[in-house]
């Protein structure tokens, strides 16, 4: 992936993944879109949700208007293996667990200096069903490109396949909140990790207010359900980079 990345790119093919990913949603799905009025006509603009789900980079994708790029694990081992050949095929800027992921951060900046628009998903995978702390590299993202944070909550997604293989259509909701930021860190410096940590609780906050009570974990106001959530920040699988 080079460090420069032309924004947008990839229209042809995005558009049929788009009408793609519409039509099957159309099928299987309701949608019910929240906030619509927050949605900026412009960027730069990191927009960050919840990662509940392998499916949810195809809710963003359905219910935005803009040409998007995104910042996506190399591998999914929670997903089938279509997920990665989708996720080439859209172009998906990969972030490789283990690595400081210099060239991913490069990438994705360069596109909001043209005024893109980035889709993340701060937690870093979609291996729990609640919400979790964020890792640093989207509060180090948004620092250093001073580009605003559209927050979105999407709901309904988990049990998706459960509810198809019984003849259901599935209702997912997805909540726009009102963009924020810039973020800022400490005077003439750069910030340090517990500076990011902290922007990304404040990252994490927005989303929680998009979701019902029960999948905010972390961010709860229920003593119990923020006791659940425990370690359920940890990544099951093996090392994950620092984004």
């Amino acid at each position: 992936m080079p460090k420069e990345i032309k924004y947008p790119r990839r229209r042809f093919i995005r558009t049929i993944l788009k009408g793609g990913i519409a039509f099957a949603f159309g099928i299987l799905a309701d949608f019910t879109i929240e906030g619509k009025e927050n949605l900026p006509k412009t960027g730069p603009l990191l927009v960050v949700g919840n990662h509940f789900h392998f499916l949810d980079p195809l809710a963003l994708i359905h219910t935005t208007p803009w040409p998007l790029e995104f910042v996506g694990g190399s591998q999914t081992p929670n997903s089938p293996k279509a997920v990665g050949w989708i996720s080439k095929l859209f172009g998906v800027i990969p972030t490789y667990r283990g690595t400081g992921s210099r060239e991913t951060l490069q990438g994705a900046e360069s596109i909001l200096k043209q005024n893109g628009v980035l889709g993340i998903f701060p937690e870093g995978g979609s291996w729990a069903q609640v919400l979790r702390p964020a890792r640093p590299g989207t509060a180090f993202l948004a620092w250093r490109t001073n580009a605003r944070i559209l927050p979105m909550g999407i709901d309904g997604l988990v049990d998706f396949f459960k509810k198809v293989r019984f003849g259901k259509r599935v209702p997912i909701t997805v909540k726009y909140g009102k963009p924020f930021g810039p973020l800022t860190g400490p005077l003439g410096g750069r910030p340090s990790r517990d500076d990011l940590d902290e922007m990304g609780h404040q990252i994490m906050r927005e989303i929680a207010e998009l979701l019902p009570e029960e999948r905010r974990g972390y961010y709860s106001t229920d003593p119990a359900i923020r006791a659940a959530a425990r370690g359920t920040e940890i990544y099951p699988w093996a090392h994950t980079s620092e984004l």
